[in-house]
């Protein structure tokens, strides 16, 4: 197809698109935000309209009018830019072209391109309400085309992806086809299926298949569900004495080892039971001689939980010398045995359990501020089942069914048992 043949169909199909758009109602300008395909988009001679350049022919297709395109290039490429940005203007003259030059020092560095990508969106000036953004993933390297999926994915870059295509065909001519991608997951109605599906057996299975009715609760274990899969940050457990406190960190524990997210041990300590140098060595481990009675090297609880978990259950019990050597442990996962003079390191995750209100015990000037600032990142109250009486069939009806199981027989209630259970346990 020569030149004057390839302009004239390409303008042909613009004052098509362009009446369709505007019949449908199409109010907002499409803009496109890509980067210069410096092996893809080349071309001098006559014949470049022959080949299949992304950026170009992403102006030239029927049914999408594009009437900004951002174009970011390297200096070295600025000629080439320009080229790109002459043929749009013949194929799609109402497509205003704005070029950028974007340097990168190495386009397969991620931590550079992602920098500097990051630091271009930062600098853009977005107008969501009358524009729509498609952020061009068919040029630039890989790492360049992964930046650009990670920024619009966090809305950095706050718009939808647009991948382009060539013909099908070597032989054919045009433009090639293109797909615009929306990674809002809820507007796919499969997708968003099974991430519900898959939110509420991680739900489902924190609360060990119980299926409790009071909404509150359950709303709570689908938040708990989601900090512990997304955070590794401390969560502080409260509630009553028997609220479940203990189990639940040992689902949590399991939760995040099927995601791969641990690899270590789950680790759980009682602090009510520590007491002075036992609870030093307890935690931190102690070394031969420490004191009288430490006749060999002890790890302690926090480096048996590397790459695991650890959960401090009554974590209001501890002593305030505890209390100062475990932030120093969380912020820096490092941490001085009993006796030693060298420190150790333990990558652990923290979970904490208490029925005190710290908040209080800090005021009395029993519980460090600093601590529990860092530990109340996340904070879950769990209600005992008196402030939950409609659960309390569905936990009678677990019961029933663990003890079967582990004697192998069924086990039932009459229905005035039932009846007379219930009425006494409200």
């Amino acid at each position: 197809m020569a030149f004057a043949e390839s302009n004239q169909f390409s303008v042909t199909s613009w004052l098509a698109g362009r009446i369709r758009f505007q019949q449908a109602g199409q109010m907002k300008k499409n803009v496109v935000i890509g980067i210069l395909g410096t092996q893809l988009d080349t071309g001098r001679q006559a014949t470049r309209w022959q080949k299949w350049r992304p950026t170009v022919s992403i102006c030239q297709q029927e049914d999408i009018q594009i009437d900004r395109l951002d174009l970011l290039y390297p200096e070295s490429h600025h000629t080439l830019a320009q080229g790109v940005a002459s043929d749009i203007k013949d194929v799609s003259p109402a497509t205003a072209v704005v070029l950028h030059q974007v340097d990168f020092k190495d386009a397969w560095d991620f931590e550079e391109v992602f920098g500097t990508l990051h630091q271009f969106a930062r600098g853009y000036a977005f107008d969501t309400d009358r524009n729509d953004y498609l952020i061009h993933m068919t040029t630039g390297s890989h790492v360049q085309q992964i930046c650009l999926f990670l920024l619009t994915e966090t809305r950095h870059l706050p718009g939808r992806l647009l991948q382009g295509a060539p013909p099908k065909r070597s032989t054919q001519d045009g433009p090639g086809t293109y797909r615009i991608i929306d990674l809002d997951l809820s507007r796919y109605d499969k997708l968003a299926t099974r991430f519900a599906d898959e939110r509420r057996e991680g739900s489902d299975y924190l609360k060990s298949g119980i299926a409790t009715r009071n909404v509150a609760f359950n709303q709570m274990m689908e938040r708990i569900e989601r900090v512990a899969i997304a955070s590794t940050a401390p969560i502080l457990l409260s509630g009553p004495t028997g609220a479940g406190k203990t189990q639940l960190a040992r689902r949590i524990y399991e939760l995040k080892r099927r995601r791969e997210q641990l690899s270590g041990s789950f680790v759980e300590v009682n602090c009510a039971t520590l007491r002075g140098d036992q609870a030093m060595s307890a935690l931190f481990g102690h070394v031969k001689g420490a004191f009288t009675g430490a006749m060999t090297n002890r790890a302690g609880l926090l480096m048996n939980a590397d790459k695991g978990l650890v959960f401090l259950d009554e974590i209001g019990e501890l002593g305030l010398d505890e209390q100062a050597m475990l932030l120093r442990a969380i912020e820096e996962k490092r941490f001085l045995p009993v006796g030693a003079d060298r420190e150790c390191e333990s990558d652990f995750q923290l979970l904490a359990g208490t029925n005190r209100n710290l908040s209080a015990r800090v005021a009395s000037g029993e519980f460090r501020e600093d601590l529990l600032a860092r530990i109340n990142l996340w904070s879950f109250f769990l209600p005992g089942l008196t402030e939950r009486q409609e659960d309390i069939e569905p936990n009678l009806d677990f019961e029933l069914e663990r003890v079967g199981v582990q004697t192998g027989r069924k086990l039932s209630m009459t229905r005035e048992a039932r009846t007379t259970f219930l009425k006494f346990a409200g």
